[in-house]
């Protein structure tokens, strides 16, 4: 796991104030989290914008067409893409609100608005998020889930997240789809480890019948 969080103190902390994760935990095992920064941020969030709504072979062919657009880059820079023609691109399979998603993204970073990775390492979580949703296309959920796979960040929850909900109803046998208000107050007994929190909720799903 990523140095900013002891993977074991969290467990620890969460079988300690909640019974009921506590199961949840004891079935799946070690958490196995190892956030990595792949790319820069611009390609990082360039790949979660393609992946919107699709299946995830559907999403990685179209991405890799768009890549192929730019093979001798090991890289791909904003300029590159803001000069290349939309035919290319619409061919390679990127829908036209994508398409316009991934200018935006690219003219932001250009502009500063996308930080460099290593300002994003400095950046507290709040402000990662409303710098980056400033960005058509990009929404809090994209922005969460590049904190938590990304970043490393400990105490991330994606109250709007299907995955945790569903998980939630599971671990706490709720009759109702739990609301992300609800879900946002009972995770304040897990902070400061609500991301591995949020890692055994989606596992609460792979336990069901």
């Amino acid at each position: 796991m990523s140095d900013a969080f002891d993977a074991k103190a969290a467990v620890k902390h969460l079988r300690a104030v909640d019974p009921k994760l506590a199961a949840v935990i004891r079935k799946a095992g070690a958490c196995p989290l190892e956030p990595r920064l792949r790319y820069p941020p611009f390609e990082e969030l360039l790949e979660s914008i393609v992946y919107q709504q699709l299946s995830g072979k559907a999403a990685a062919t179209i991405y890799g067409r768009v890549r192929g657009l730019f093979p001798a880059r090991r890289h791909l820079a904003p300029q590159a893409l803001l000069d290349m023609p939309d035919e290319p691109l619409r061919g390679a399979g990127l829908s036209r609100a994508k398409l316009a998603a991934a200018r935006d993204l690219a003219a932001k970073t250009l502009e500063g608005v996308v930080p460099t990775a290593a300002a994003l390492k400095r950046m507290p979580d709040d402000e990662i998020i409303e710098r980056l949703t400033a960005v058509r296309g990009v929404g809090k959920w994209t922005v969460q889930m590049l904190l938590i796979f990304r970043l490393g960040r400990p105490d991330v929850l994606p109250i709007h997240d299907l995955g945790v909900q569903k998980g939630f109803q599971l671990t706490y046998r709720t009759r109702q789809w739990p609301r992300p208000d609800r879900i946002e107050r009972a995770g304040e007994k897990w902070r400061p480890f609500r991301t591995v929190a949020s890692w055994y909720l989606w596992r609460a799903t792979d336990q069901a019948p």
